[in-house]
């Protein structure tokens, strides 16, 4: 395998994974290696009340993510989440839609189909999703989650046409199935700015991926039941450590699956999770650094 790894490294990826685990000099342009996000907070209501536990625990995070689509949610709906995004000054990102698992074939709902995510059939629902961006763009959003590689490439384009604004953000789902540095390399080349890898990715893979990028990666410190259940929180300072900079997206366990509608109560439930991972950091990694609010 010499002549591979030779190979490899000749074209600036890592050899292998990354067992030795080195720490990551990389980080956010304000200087910190990790970021909260709390994902599947679906609408104003449960946005809310998030944002309020927060407040009575004293924590700040970073970013909320719709994950359901933004056709799913109404104009004042969106306008209120923007609203909410403004006043506790963090990134909102609404996910991209329509998706496979909204179109019109089956295939995506058989066992064999569902490999492809949710990723888009045809030129029209590549049309449709760019629509979607432009809505929500029209409405002051400007963070995106994105499913599909080649949407991700048109809306690059779009971007730096102009046909979008220049400060929308891409993000990457776990949905996408990438979990490799040279799938990472593909990714920030078609223009993401953040990752979010397969959910159960160790830490010596994801310290290669962090080699390959330089972008923020999003990590799940756990996940619904749809998605294996497995809670993550003892690995959170090791993530920190070797794949910063890091979204840590916290707060799955509620959730039943990945477009759950998570209730005002369930959010605050959310909350108590970013707690519970940021008790882990302050225990085990306590000179990790924050990004500042």
């Amino acid at each position: 395998m010499k002549e591979t790894r030779d190979f490899l490294k000749n074209v600036g990826l890592p050899v292998g994974d990354l067992y030795t685990l080195p720490t990551s000099e990389k980080r956010f342009p304000d200087g910190g290696q990790y970021r909260f996000e709390v994902p599947g907070i679906q609408g104003p209501g449960s946005m809310k009340a998030l944002l309020e536990q927060l407040d009575e625990y004293g924590i700040q995070i970073h970013r909320v993510t719709q994950t359901k689509g933004i056709m799913f949610l109404t104009d004042d709906e969106i306008l209120k989440m923007v609203e909410y995004a403004q006043r506790w000054n963090v990134e909102l990102v609404l996910a991209c839609g329509p998706r496979a698992t909204n179109d019109t074939s089956a295939s995506v709902k058989t066992e064999e189909g569902q490999r492809m995510g949710y990723r888009l059939r045809g030129q029209e629902q590549v049309v449709r999703g760019i629509e979607e961006i432009r809505r929500g763009v029209r409405l002051g959003v400007r963070g995106f989650l994105v499913y599909d590689e080649g949407l991700l490439f048109v809306l690059n384009e779009a971007r730096k046409k102009g046909f979008i604004p220049s400060d929308c953000h891409f993000k990457i789902s776990a949905h996408s199935g990438h979990g490799n540095p040279c799938s990472a390399k593909v990714l920030e080349m078609l223009g993401a700015n953040s990752i979010n890898p397969v959910r159960d990715i160790q830490l010596q893979m994801l310290s290669s991926m962090r080699a390959a990028v330089d972008i923020p990666i999003d990590i799940h410190t756990e996940n619904p039941k749809s998605s294996g259940g497995f809670i993550r929180h003892y690995e959170v300072p090791e993530f920190i450590r070797v794949a910063s900079p890091v979204y840590l997206k916290t707060g799955g366990s509620v959730a039943a699956n990945h477009s759950y509608d998570t209730t005002e109560k369930e959010a605050k439930q959310r909350a108590k999770q970013i707690l519970l991972v940021k008790r882990m950091i302050d225990s085990y990694y306590p000179e990790a650094i924050v990004s500042p609010k």
